[in-house]
């Protein structure tokens, strides 16, 4: 089942392409350190950068070094709904367990329009899919009548939530069921979240810190919140310095400082400033990661 810490990988670039050998011992990083799932190919993955065979490739990467580990959970969206078919499409083909679906970008659909996007992908590709609500990037927010219906068609198991709203997940469960899969996509609130009856998180923090968001992640689970207080506590400069500057930058500069990839983003990203590296630098030695 889908659940725990789960990281939204970044995808490690070099002299301006895909760096593979990086992203596979990423992902062994990952498992090793006990991450219960993973996300390529997400916002912080650069998906939108990346091109259509890039993105199908970087699944593929991830779906071969996990090896059935854990659950690989793609990245297949899109503001044009044919082309969201056509990533789910590719991610089946490469091997993912599930498709993580964005809300529409730039677009602004209605209600009836989100409804009508994620059960077109439903129903051309026979994959689970998680989708995935994050107003403040996307400009519009699933409402929660409207994923009480999507809730209803059978491949759609779960949401990633981005709003940052703790009360909404109490009424998501209420509209979609128990067996609907609620998971934070917010690192600071993801303990609260899981207090609210989420069942994990797909972490920024994770690409980093991996054990510590996993434990944070099981204690939440057992209900030892605690125990994951504690870990948390300890992790919130990481949480706040991993978004000083637009993401993933700060991600990458963190992991570049673990010697697991450069710190190379893509246009219009920036690589992190001076001032943000010195933040980050020190959220990474108070956590004790350096």
């Amino acid at each position: 089942m889908i659940h725990g810490s789960i990281p939204a990988l970044i995808t490690p670039f070099r002299d301006g392409g895909v760096d593979e050998l990086a992203f596979q011992r990423l992902v062994e990083t990952q498992i090793a350190a006990g991450s219960h799932g993973l996300v390529p190919c997400g916002t912080t993955g650069e998906s939108v950068t990346l091109s259509f065979a890039e993105h199908i490739r970087v699944v593929r990467l991830c779906v071969e070094a996990a090896a059935g580990r854990v659950p690989v959970i793609a990245g297949a969206g899109s503001n044009a709904t044919a082309h969201a078919i056509e990533l789910a499409k590719g991610a089946k083909a490469a091997g993912a367990d599930a498709a993580l679906i964005v809300s529409p970008y730039y677009n602004k659909p209605n209600q009836e329009g989100l409804y009508a996007h994620f059960k077109a992908i439903h129903d051309a590709v026979d994959l689970p899919i998680v989708l995935y609500n994050i107003p403040g990037r996307s400009v519009v927010d699933i409402s929660v009548e409207t994923m009480g219906r999507l809730a209803k068609l059978a491949n759609i198991v779960g949401l990633k939530d981005a709003t940052g709203d703790l009360g909404r997940v109490s009424r998501q469960r209420a509209a979609c069921g128990d067996a609907f899969i609620q998971l934070s996509g917010d690192d600071p609130s993801a303990l609260g979240f899981n207090a609210h009856g989420g069942r994990g998180c797909i972490s920024v923090t994770a690409n980093a810190a991996p054990a510590l968001c996993a434990q944070v992640q099981e204690a939440t689970l057992q209900g030892a919140f605690e125990t994951a207080r504690a870990i948390d506590d300890k992790l919130a400069p990481l949480h706040k310095a991993l978004f000083v500057e637009p993401s993933p930058g700060p991600a990458k500069y963190a992991c570049s400082l673990l010697g697991l990839c450069t710190d190379e983003v893509r246009l219009p990203m920036l690589a992190c400033t001076d001032t943000a590296k010195t933040e980050i630098h020190a959220a990474m030695k108070h956590v004790g990661l350096l």
